[in-house]
């Protein structure tokens, strides 16, 4: 192939262009191959012409295409079959470049807390609060401007308040939307229409259309204009255009969401954020311990079953099991009755707080199915153990320490009183045997997990948008840690007999974490990557645990509150380390100066004077307690990390009383925003990873391009 790669404009070397006849597709620039000097790569035509494509690449030797590359452009030109169709998608692309950097947010932590999680997606942590005030600040009173943002978080139920109070209900229509258009057409600005229309509902996206992109100030166009919103509404389709446009603000106002882990446990409704996540338009999840936990769970390790329900049990929330996911808990329930009826299992009482729904009957059937399946906990895990010497946690089976009728655990030659004695399945003689009432009940749980097709289909997603981390614009997106030694290096695990550390200790798990799932049954590897996703939930070297232990048996049974304590990695320690996080950086092929590792996993108690930046600002830990469990000790509820074309922005977030209260008050999430990074120069899609992917884009379609007009390949009819 003959390509000519400079930025200089071809007039500037006498090349003869023309015109050629509208029936002729085969236009291009033609000029004559031996005046050409300057540095170029050159496909001779015929020994006479060359095509000429222009591009800001550096000087190329002469080359000739390899017969792998022709097969991958002939490939390439299914999609583009003319001259005409991949000229006009470079054109595309190339616009696209020059496009502001399209807005990430980041969160974590989530644990279930739907509520403030779709509220935080309505609001956009805040943007959309801060794009009307920069439209109406002077022009809409403050309640007027608090009354717009709710409508555009709750639309429907905002709508449905507003007629019974409005008495001009088509003057309401006309004015507020016109003032949605003037929000909508802010927040698309920054794409192509190609994009906003691929974003628009089927049934307005022509009217959307010439509202977003016709000007209200032009004479000739105001009536025009005008005659569109009052027909919506004369129509009888206020409300519904209402609500598309308030959609379509939120979706444009967030770009790309990336949820960096735990997404599971303690709230209510991991469910429904999962239900939310899978019809998102464009997101990405970096697994956590809880969320693993479940990934376990559907892939049929009991222990991991086990430790799910127990902590759903633990938080008094039931309703992703039962109602998401339509896990029969009822021979849990039965079963709790006849073994510990007669037990108060006082310390097994659920996590409710002052305001739970739940009747003192309900908290003490709970508080014996929460024991209930504590024990069985045990009992699995002691055979996972056993089944893995290789895990290294033989430490961690404690029944066979316990005297219950002495109350006590023997440990490392101490005894250390018990506050539960009361074992009524354990058997001295055989510690990790289930009861024959016991296995029931395990193959019935399991039956349920296995089976449940809204699991099913919340778990292909979880796998088909996550990973164990992601790097993505310069940052690195992992949910806890990196494994490390206590002088920082990188610290070796050892897998099926093989040693792993940094990026590859990473890529092995993540694999073997979709090998659970999606192996083959009967499987080996099959069978020890779904008792692998146990050890990630609570394995002293795993990535997403890093402890030395899960002291759940002393947390519950142990007086003793040294027992209780869980050590922390070495990671934790370093994360603090400039070095280290550079180090960790480069490790992923990151050495970018504005390069970033971003965290959850440990919550940031900003009552004790906690920041989330770390490391001189390399290292972002953004869990600030989106679960209600964790707020007491964050004194916040929650982080959003926000990365837009301007740099990068941390909100923190105030507790989320309800959506009935945004609805009916008008009350939003208060929040504060912290301005970590500010560049004069806004970042373009070009300095993007999605830039690169469509720099190589553009390249390979010049090269196309050339051999069409080359002759080399024929276009298609």
């Amino acid at each position: 192939m003959v390509l000519v790669r400079t930025e200089t404009k071809p007039s500037a070397f006498g090349l003869r262009s023309h015109r050629p006849a509208a029936s002729d597709p085969h236009a291009y620039l033609s000029f004559s191959a031996t005046s050409l000097q300057f540095p170029a790569k050159v496909l001779i035509l015929n020994g006479q012409n060359a095509c000429c494509v222009f591009d800001s690449m550096e000087k190329q030797e002469l080359t000739t295409s390899s017969p792998e590359e022709l097969k991958y452009l002939q490939l390439l030109s299914r999609s583009f079959p003319t001259v005409s169709d991949a000229s006009t998608e470079i054109i595309n692309l190339e616009a696209i470049l020059n496009l502001p950097k399209g807005t990430e947010h980041f969160l974590t932590d989530l644990h279930g807390e739907y509520e403030a999680f779709q509220h935080v997606l309505k609001n956009a942590s805040g943007v959309v609060r801060r794009k009307v005030e920069d439209l109406f600040g002077r022009t809409l009173r403050e309640t007027e401007k608090r009354e717009l943002c709710t409508l555009i978080y709750y639309p429907a139920e905002k709508l449905a308040l507003v007629k019974l109070s409005e008495p001009e209900i088509d003057d309401w229509y006309r004015i507020t939307l016109h003032q949605l258009i003037a929000v909508c057409r802010t927040v698309s600005s920054k794409y192509t229409r190609s994009k906003v229309r691929k974003a628009l509902p089927p049934e307005y996206s022509y009217i959307i259309q010439e509202l977003l992109h016709e000007s209200q100030t032009e004479p000739d166009k105001q009536d025009y204009f005008n005659v569109i919103i009052n027909t919506i509404v004369s129509t009888g389709r206020g409300d519904h255009f209402i609500i598309a446009l308030c959609n379509l603000i939120q979706r444009l106002t967030i770009d790309t969401l990336h949820i960096v882990g735990d997404i599971y446990d303690r709230g209510p409704g991991a469910h429904i954020i999962m239900d939310t996540l899978c019809d998102y338009h464009n997101f990405d999840i970096q697994w956590g311990n809880h969320d693993i936990l479940w990934m376990g769970a559907a892939a049929g390790n009991e222990s991991s079953m086990a430790n799910v329900i127990r902590i759903a049990l633990r938080y008094g929330n039931l309703s992703t099991l039962e109602d998401g996911y339509g896990i029969n808990l009822l021979p849990l329930a039965t079963f709790a009755m006849e073994k510990y009826g007669e037990d108060p299992c006082t310390t097994f009482l659920p996590k409710t707080g002052a305001d739970s729904a739940h009747s003192e009957k309900t908290l003490r059937l709970m508080a014996r199915m929460h024991k209930a399946i504590t024990v069985i906990q045990f009992k699995l895990e002691a055979a996972v153990i056993d089944r893995n010497p290789e895990f290294g946690m033989s430490d961690r089976k404690l029944l066979e320490r316990v005297d219950p009728e002495k109350g006590v655990l023997r440990l490392d030659g101490k005894e250390y009183p018990l506050q539960d004695s009361r074992f009524p399945t354990l058997d001295p003689a055989h510690p990790y045997r289930l009861t024959e009432e016991e296995a029931e009940l395990v193959r019935k749980l399991k039956h349920s997990f296995v089976n449940s097709e809204k699991l099913k289909k919340h778990m292909r997603c979880m796998y088909a948008h996550g990973s164990l981390y992601l790097v993505r614009n310069s940052n690195l997106l992992y949910h806890a840690s990196i494994p490390l030694n206590a002088d920082g290096t990188f610290r070796s695990v050892r897998i099926r007999g093989k040693e792993y550390a940094g990026k590859k200790l990473l890529d092995r798990i993540d694999q073997l974490a979709r090998i659970a799932y999606l192996g083959q049954e009967n499987d080996e590897e099959k069978r020890y990557a779904v008792d692998l996703l146990w050890y990630l939930w609570c394995g002293p070297d795993s990535p997403s645990f890093d402890k030395d232990k899960a002291a759940t048996f002393e947390r519950y049974f142990v007086q003793d509150k040294s027992l209780h304590k869980e050590v922390k990695g070495h990671y934790y320690t370093f994360r603090d380390d400039e070095q280290t996080c550079r180090n960790i950086l480069k490790e992923f092929g990151l050495e970018n100066e504005h390069s970033h590792i971003i965290n959850g996993h440990v919550p940031v108690k900003t009552t004790r004077g906690e920041k989330p930046m770390k490391a001189g600002g390399k290292l972002l830990v953004i869990d600030g307690g989106f679960s209600k469990a964790y707020q007491p000790e964050t004194g916040i509820a929650g982080y959003t990390l926000i990365y837009n074309s301007h740099g990068l922005q941390l909100v923190q977030h105030e507790p989320f009383e309800s959506a009935d209260v945004a609805v009916k008050e008008g009350k939003d999430i208060l929040s504060t925003l912290f301005v970590l990074e500010f560049s004069s120069r806004r970042m373009l899609v070009r300095d993007t990873d999605i830039g690169r992917e469509l720099t190589e884009q553009i390249a390979d379609l010049k090269k196309l391009l050339a051999a069409y007009r080359s002759g080399s390949i024929k276009e298609r009819s």
